[in-house]
């Protein structure tokens, strides 16, 4: 496709696949770029040379652009910006913070800057502070989310800003990316989806728990706290309900929640684990190749764009 994002970023598919902690490593990020869209490793909070070796191992593994989503909050923030530049990666995307004392830095060194915002004030802020573009996110994402959504944001931010915006938050095939299209989007960003790609690492567990899910079965936790967070209903997420309807403290609702991301990544854990995932989880009813979803997804648009 000729369009902004695929000029901008040299891919064939305007497709971001999602910064997912734990989830997004070199196995899927290398898959997606084959498959002609941009993947992305997830800095997270992990070591900053964990990362690293996830950017190595993802050179060995495609040829193509790749990029590392950075959380300016996390404590690896800072030397992510530098092993960013050290491993050519080409691409960052950010979130949960104002990557502004980066960019020049990272635009020096050839890198494009692609903030995911959820306001339309930050996304004017992004577009200020050099980004190259934008990721706006609505609340039908998994995992943490803002208040808008994807359907009222993208039109709202698009009208606000210049550079290329990426539709992000409950896209799962050819319809959704046609309507993201249709608000003014020049791309689009995919997470749920890619959980159940056969190159995605996840526990077996986590991708059935998304295959089984129905149009319900997703929850936000956190409200309480300022930092919500869509996942898949359990016994984890009844639990972390409760507490807040019991107005229970910040440090208590942490301790719960303390490592369950990784108990359903990495164990399986499908009960007490974090099963981060968007509403649109109940369509997703098999797994692919990240391949198959993606020429999957724009053989659909093309069709419906053909027939509008």
């Amino acid at each position: 496709m000729n369009n902004r994002i695929c000029n901008l970023l040299n891919i064939k598919y305007p497709i971001l696949q999602g910064g997912m902690a734990w989830v997004a490593d070199s196995s899927l990020a290398a898959a997606v770029s084959n498959a002609g869209g941009l993947g992305i490793i997830a800095g997270a909070s992990a070591p900053a040379e964990v990362i690293r070796e996830e950017i190595r191992k993802a050179k060995e593994l495609t040829d193509k652009p790749f990029g590392v989503n950075i959380m300016l909050l996390s404590d690896n923030a800072d030397a992510l910006s530098d092993i960013v530049i050290e491993e050519g990666v080409k691409v960052v995307t950010t979130g949960a913070g104002n990557p502004g004392k980066y960019i020049s830095k990272w635009k020096e060194a050839g890198i494009k800057v692609i903030p995911v915002v959820a306001s339309v004030a930050l996304a004017k802020r992004m577009e200020r502070a050099g980004a190259d573009a934008i990721v706006a996110e609505g609340c039908e994402a998994g995992g943490h989310i803002g208040k808008l959504t994807t359907m009222v944001l993208v039109p709202q931010v698009v009208d606000a800003v210049n550079i290329p915006v990426i539709a992000a938050g409950g896209i799962a095939d050819g319809r959704g990316a046609t309507a993201a299209f249709a608000l003014g989007a020049s791309g689009i960003q995919v997470g749920t989806r890619f959980l159940v790609a056969h190159e995605c690492t996840i526990h077996d567990n986590y991708k059935e728990a998304v295959i089984k899910a129905n149009d319900i079965d997703t929850v936000v936790t956190g409200r309480s706290t300022g930092h919500p967070v869509q996942v898949i209903k359990n016994q984890l997420a009844r639990e972390y309900l409760k507490l807040e309807g019991k107005n229970a403290k910040v440090e208590e609702l942490e301790e719960l929640a303390r490592g369950a991301l990784r108990k359903a990544v990495k164990d399986g854990d499908v009960e007490n684990g974090s099963l981060m995932a968007g509403q649109i989880a109940g369509m997703i009813k098999e797994r692919q190749s990240c391949k198959e979803i993606i020429e999957e997804m724009f053989a659909e648009y093309e069709t419906l764009r053909k027939n509008l």
